[in-house]
């Protein structure tokens, strides 16, 4: 079977959240170190000791999380410029910056937010990420991988899974589908419940003709509350390909109750198993 390296990159409502880290509210928060009453040698640290320039800064780009969340792009971008006018050094402003610009297509103004918040903070992890995978959307997958390979190479950075399949997704891209398997694999190990990696590593070894592994993968996914129009149709076109009749119909059935009207029904209903 042909492997289309770009298949099984869509799923509508979670690829986009799932490869992006957003600077999240706690990261934000947590300007000032607070110290505990076993630090010994140093004076507990308390909000108040928060530089006034810093914490309308760090509001000032709470709200911008919160109008990026929400959708409002261009009042997120006003509020990120005050951000960065009370403090032009804040790496976390330039970062949230980067990410919206991706959002927008703008991987020009994307790039340069990104290197100057890695300008400011050069072990941040997450930034990586996301500039990582900015390069994954223009095919700069040399660049790409260096940088989900730094992400990954820092002990202390807690995203692990979603770098990985980042990573994985990236490989695919490229049509470096074994590496792309070890690195969904691996992202599947450290988050075994997300559905953007059971779905994309289902469908990678399905179209590799490795119809037994990818059963396993969608089945789990198709069983949980995250299925949808594609995870459903994937299991469909896998019971087919290993005789399963019965659990064929079944997933057949659920396509057509939950999401009458979606493509993946209207490709069932053709008998178009090979798109």
């Amino acid at each position: 079977m042909k492997m289309n390296a770009t298949a099984g990159l869509r799923m509508q409502q979670w690829l986009f959240c799932a490869c992006l880290l957003l600077v999240g509210m706690a990261g934000l928060t947590g300007c000032a170190s607070k110290g505990g009453p076993g630090d010994s040698g140093s004076e507990i640290v308390t909000d108040s000791d928060e530089p006034e320039v810093h914490r309308r800064a760090r509001i000032r780009l709470e709200l911008a999380v919160g109008y990026f969340e929400q959708g409002q792009i261009t009042i997120a971008l006003d509020e990120l410029k005050q951000a960065l006018a009370a403090d032009p050094s804040y790496a976390e402003a330039y970062s949230l910056r980067g990410l919206i610009y991706m959002r927008l297509n703008d991987f020009r103004f994307s790039e340069e937010s990104f290197r100057k918040a890695l300008e400011l903070n050069p072990r941040d992890s997450n930034v990586m990420h996301n500039l990582g995978w900015l390069f994954c959307q223009q095919a700069r997958y040399p660049e790409a991988q260096q940088l989900f390979s730094q992400a990954l190479a820092n002990p202390q950075y807690g995203e692990r899974a979603k770098t990985l399949r980042a990573q994985g997704l990236c490989q695919v891209r490229a049509a470096q589908l074994a590496a792309g398997e070890q690195s969904l694999l691996k992202s599947y190990e450290f988050d075994a419940g997300n559905p953007v990696t059971a779905y994309n590593l289902a469908t990678l070894l399905f179209q590799r003709g490795d119809f037994v592994r990818a059963q396993f993968y969608v089945r789990r996914l198709n069983n949980s509350e995250l299925a949808n129009a594609e995870s459903l149709w994937l299991g469909v076109k896998v019971e087919r390909r290993l005789e399963n009749r019965d659990a064929m119909q079944q997933l057949a059935a659920q396509l057509m109750k939950r999401f009458p009207k979606s493509r993946e029904a209207a490709a069932y209903q053709r008998g178009a198993f090979d798109e």
